[in-house]
């Protein structure tokens, strides 16, 4: 199987700005605020796909049967992230996600994160979360009493964003349906042109 980094047009990108490490969110994205951190090269895509697909703890949803996952790497603090989750809601009936949440705000998002890991329905959770995020709400209110185990995760989580040299979330990481190429993405996009990344009709 060829292994290529497949990237999309502008047009076809509602933002293509994520949430770095050394920013803080904000719940209005300016985009011009920050470039998306490049793809991964094409040689590194096929074993990050599996780093992250071995090492990530997230949550799942979406098309819960389909044997090709793609894996979401997010900051329960970022905007884009909050954008990203509603351009995906469409495609849940065709594209099975996995959700993984990193710290980039121990105070807030770490938190926020392990409550979204823990929540009986991840779907209504995330999308009440985000909902809030974007309205500037500040997201879900969630206990700083994370269990140790939740915590280690999303520490885990962050470590696994760092080894893949990755500066900004979201990050994404899944198979092109029709050709089984690895792809990726950082940043925010439409539903459109996710669709388009994946390959799904």
């Amino acid at each position: 199987m060829n292994i290529t980094t497949l990237t999309l047009t502008a047009a076809l990108v509602l933002s293509v700005v994520g949430c770095s490490k050394t920013e803080t969110p904000s719940a209005t994205p300016n985009p011009s605020a920050a470039a998306p951190a490049a793809a991964a090269p094409a040689a590194q895509a096929g074993s990050s796909y599996d780093l992250v697909a071995a090492n990530g703890k997230g949550f799942t949803v979406g098309a819960l049967m389909s044997a090709q996952p793609v894996y979401v790497l997010f900051d329960p603090q970022c905007p884009h992230c909050g954008r990203l989750w509603q351009a995906a809601l469409p495609l849940h009936s065709k594209v099975k996600f996995v959700w993984i949440p990193v710290s980039f705000n121990p105070a807030k998002s770490l938190p926020q994160g392990a409550a979204l890991l823990s929540a009986a329905n991840p779907v209504d959770t995330m999308t009440a979360h985000e909902q809030s995020l974007l309205a500037g709400t500040g997201g879900m209110a969630a206990s700083a009493d994370v269990p140790e185990e939740l915590k280690q995760a999303i520490t885990n989580n962050t470590q696994l964003l760092n080894q893949l040299g990755v500066e900004s979330v979201p990050f994404l990481l899944g198979k092109h349906r029709k050709t089984g190429d690895i792809v990726s993405y950082n940043g925010a996009m439409e539903t459109a042109a996710l669709a388009n990344l994946m390959g799904v009709e």
